[in-house]
């Protein structure tokens, strides 16, 4: 492909853009109503997913599913799969059928899924719940970032994909702390609150209105009456996955995605099994802890105020997001995309190299906070890139492609990071080893129900858990795990880099091309 029919359909030159408070005043009623919205659906999504990989490996006897984490990995692969590939293609259809329409249909399936784990809870009803849940979440992204990318303009798109972030963020800093308390009741709490809750954005979509509807309209008008050709939509997007520009930036991304997932789908059991956060708590309130609800509530913790939940430790990343996100968005505007993503990239390689070095409590809170710096200069970016060199017309479209390299990156991580945690790091295993080191018989072994291990180890040699859990710690290398993940990562971020260097040349060859013509 030459670069002159290149410019003709992705435009990459960078826009000025308007200062902060003239951003945030340019901003439409419809761009605060799908905040409102795609903050609702975040809340129930976040509720369910925090707590997904503990809600698997508790064991049954708590009400958990009590499954293998190979086995949880598998359903969170499924689900990454279908979450990321779906928006590929129900992007182009939200382009050409309407906004309001695919959102609506969304929240029908997202209800069904979240019934469908309170209702069924094995491992095929959470698999089908999660499939659900993943499809109406591939449907609702496209509508809501069209919607986005249509009531904002070049000169305030930084800082409403900033904002919008943010949002999602408040979301997920919420969503958690339902599930830790919701948990502490019985598990299907958790899922019945998450229906109700994204049954609100039924309420909110009576109010809205679609931009851009009458040129969809036009378009759809120009196409019957043949003044206008449209390709088959699987064509259409083909075609544009097939421009180098997208291609390099998929490979370059699935990495960082594999990565970024290991923390919201491994890190949780981690801090569960091998982090005590209590010490987080005596730090902050002395040895007995806090009995006041509202700090509980807010800091995520158990219902005697002694520990930090494992849901209530990653929240400091959507904390931090919410809290922040504005301020990261305003000084990477000044550098160039790639660049704000590769020093983004750097710092979520160290996170990781921190959690897998030290168990110490608050190291882990170090480790999260610089992993949720690193993620705000990538995150927001990557949708502004994408809608920055999206044709006219296929917005949502381009916006669906962000997602599959979030795909691929997070189908793999899916299967393989609790695998690799399984390996290297699982209590469960190390204390069924331990098990029959200290002289338990096989068939005694393998009646233990999966999950319960440690507590019988516990029972077992009559030592404490605290006691046990260090011997354990320094029996294995449980490090090796999180490095493993890093070392990937480190792949993204030399694949950024270069991609940096490559998009730079396009941009020059283009104005010089400007120049010349």
């Amino acid at each position: 492909m030459n670069q002159s029919n290149h410019h003709s359909g992705n435009d990459l030159t960078e826009v000025k853009q308007l200062g902060m408070w003239a951003s945030i005043a340019s901003l439409s009623y419809v761009f605060w109503l799908v905040g409102g919205m795609e903050l609702v659906e975040r809340i129930a999504y976040y509720g369910v997913k925090a707590s997904a990989g503990l809600y698997a490996k508790a064991p049954a006897s708590q009400g958990g599913l009590g499954i293998s984490l190979s086995d949880y990995g598998v359903i969170i692969s499924v689900w990454a799969l279908l979450q990321t590939f779906i928006p590929v293609f129900s992007g182009g259809i939200s382009d050409r059928i309407g906004y309001k329409e695919t959102i609506f249909a969304s929240t029908l399936v997202k209800i069904s899924g979240y019934l469908c784990m309170a209702w069924m809870p094995n491992f095929w009803g959470f698999l089908i719940g999660a499939m659900l849940l993943a499809t109406g979440t591939g449907i609702f992204k496209p509508g809501i970032q069209g919607t986005l990318a249509l009531s904002t303009n070049r000169s305030n798109s930084s800082m409403a994909w900033g904002i919008f972030y943010q949002v999602v963020n408040i979301g997920g800093f919420l969503g958690p702390l339902v599930a830790v308390h919701m948990r502490q009741l019985s598990w299907d709490n958790v899922f019945y609150a998450c229906a109700a809750i994204i049954s609100l954005n039924l309420l909110f979509l009576m109010t809205y209105r679609e931009p851009g509807k009458e040129a969809r309209l036009e378009r759809k008008r120009k196409i019957r009456s043949g003044e206008l050709k449209q390709d088959l939509l699987w064509k259409d997007a083909w075609n544009e996955l097939k421009k180098p520009v997208v291609i390099y930036y998929m490979l370059v991304f699935a990495a960082f995605w594999f990565l970024y997932n290991s923390l919201f789908d491994v890190l949780p059991i981690h801090i569960a099994e091998w982090v005590d956060t209590s010490v987080i708590v005596n730090g902050l309130f002395g040895p007995e802890g806090t009995s006041n609800g509202i700090l509980q509530f807010w800091l995520g913790l158990d219902n005697a105020g002694t520990k930090v939940m494992p849901e209530g430790m990653l929240n400091l990343n959507a904390g931090m997001i919410m809290t922040s996100c504005f301020l990261v968005a305003a000084l990477t505007a000044k550098y160039r995309i790639t660049s704000a993503m590769l020093a983004g990239c750097l710092l979520s390689i160290l996170a990781f190299v921190l959690i897998g070095a030290f168990h110490a409590a608050w190291m882990i809170v170090l480790a999260i906070a610089l992993f949720s710096i690193g993620e705000m200069m990538i995150s927001p970016k990557k949708n502004e890139f994408m809608s920055n060199i999206a044709p006219e017309g296929k917005k949502a479209m381009y916006l669906g492609f962000v997602m599959l390299p979030q795909g691929i990156g997070w189908g793999l991580e899916g299967y393989f990071g609790p695998k690799l945690y399984e390996i290297f790091a699982s209590k469960e295993r190390f204390s069924r080893l331990m098990l029959a080191e200290q002289g338990m018989g096989s068939d005694e072994l393998s009646a233990i129900p999966q999950g319960e291990a440690f507590h019988r180890l516990v029972e077992f040699t009559g030592q404490t858990p605290e006691v046990l859990t260090q011997t354990l710690y320094q029996a294995h290398n449980i490090g090796f795990a999180w490095y493993i993940i890093g070392a990937i990562g480190t792949v993204s971020a030399v694949g950024i880099f270069i991609y940096g260097k490559w998009l730079l040349g396009m941009q020059r060859n283009q104005q010089a091309q400007l120049q010349t013509a």
